[in-house]
Parts: structure tokens; sequence; C-alpha cells
């Protein structure tokens, strides 16, 4: 049985230096992307950011600064996830990130030069110069997260 999307998410941005902690996500949307989850069963947002950053990346959140928030349409890999209401978060945590081998592909600290890369292969993708399969291989920013850090003004 597939979960019904509750269309509420959260995510982290956690900053180290002049880098961004982003996920490689092995199911669901593919592409890279900051920490983030479905909110759930949890009793709120916050709640959800703190569970969601350690399931994902072993690091503990030590406080959290909500920057943006509000209503995106875009693809998610549960039933009816078609939109989510976003909560973001300026993150600091603690720890060494690991990612969860079971949701992550990879995790690393991508820089504004990084992310413009991604950006780029994000763009060639949805203008379909990148097929499905090579996405799959190599897939850069999560489109929703494209969106977001151009409004972010991260991009």
């Amino acid at each position: 049985m597939h979960k019904l999307c509750d269309h509420k998410a959260a995510a982290m941005l956690v900053r180290k230096n002049n880098a961004i902690l982003l996920i490689e996500r092995k199911k669901g949307v593919l592409g890279f992307a900051p920490p983030a989850g479905h909110v759930d069963q949890d009793p709120d947002f916050e709640t959800t950011a703190r569970r969601e950053l350690e399931e994902e990346t072993s690091l503990q959140a030590t406080s959290l600064k909500l920057i943006h928030e509000g209503r995106r349409d875009n693809r998610c890999s549960r039933e009816d996830g078609s939109w989510h209401y976003w909560k973001i978060y300026e993150v600091e945590a603690k720890g060494t990130p690991r990612p969860d081998k079971e949701e992550t592909q990879s995790a690393g600290w991508f820089t504004k030069e990084n992310l413009l890369e991604l950006a780029r292969k994000t763009e060639a993708y949805q203008r379909g110069e990148i097929s499905e399969e090579a996405w799959k291989e190599s897939p850069g920013l999560e489109p929703v997260w494209y969106d977001w850090f151009k409004e972010l003004k991260i991009l």
C-alpha cells in the first residue's frame, strides 16, 4: 500500500563555511536537495525538521530558524503528491554528516559554484535535453529545490 501525501514538508539548510549540505536522494523524486521530509504524524514542522535531519544525515539540530515558507507544486513519490506546503529552516547542527543508506545516495557540502553546475543540469533536464535514464545516473538539483534556491537568492 502506498503512503498518502500529507502535503506538508520541512526542509533544513545546513551551512558550513560557504557551502550548503545537500543529499542525493536514492528513491522518490531524484536529485540533490537539502535534507527534508513530510510532517506525517509529527506534532509540528519543527519536530519534523529535527527528525528528518537526523534520519537522513545523522546530524543533530542545535537551533532552527524559520527563513521561508509557502506552497509549491512539486512531484512526490506518495499517492496524491503533487504539491506541498513547505517550511524551510536555517539550521545549526552538530555531528558529522553520514547519509542514511536507505534513502540517500550521498551527502556533501556544495559551494555556490557547485550549486550553479547542478542548476544548469536541472535546466537542461527541464528542457528535455537530458533523458530520464541520464538523469537517474547523474541528476542535478531536485526541480523543486532549483525553484526554492532561486527564490531564496541562493542561485
